[in-house]
């Protein structure tokens, strides 16, 4: 029986090696909002951040039992504006971000945080 109610996805973990590597890229490279920063304990820290403008946030961390490795996450994909402003900003702020990739579908950039987590952002083509 499928869902009758709404369901939003607001949270992805991104597997990382160094948490504050990673907390500063997507802060202060990437422009994310820091959302949470918390040491629950020796062996616990989560960390929260969201792309601006995002109803969904990455998370990661310490101890928090990822069994995916650092940097294989390689199918996160937003939707931007403008590809092109995107690839200018990225690239303003020291990202080594690939693109304008024209396609039928839309136009992509991709960028990978220090780990080599994949990101492809895509401006949608217009809609009739």
């Amino acid at each position: 029986m499928p869902l009758e109610m709404d369901v939003k996805i607001e949270l992805i973990h991104v597997p990382v090696s160094d948490v504050d590597r990673a907390k500063a890229f997507y802060v202060e490279q990437c422009g994310f909002v820091a959302d949470h920063d918390v040491q629950v304990s020796e062996t616990l820290r989560f960390v929260q951040v969201t792309p601006p403008g995002s109803a969904c946030s990455i998370a990661f961390g310490e101890g928090l039992g990822a069994t995916i490795a650092p940097g294989s996450l390689d199918v996160i994909q937003a939707v931007v504006p403008d590809a092109d402003a995107a690839l200018a900003q990225l690239r303003a702020a020291g990202v080594d971000a690939q693109g304008v990739d024209e396609q039928a579908w839309g136009r992509f950039v991709t960028f990978a945080d220090p780990d080599g987590n994949r990101w492809t952002l895509q401006q949608l083509p217009p809609r009739d």
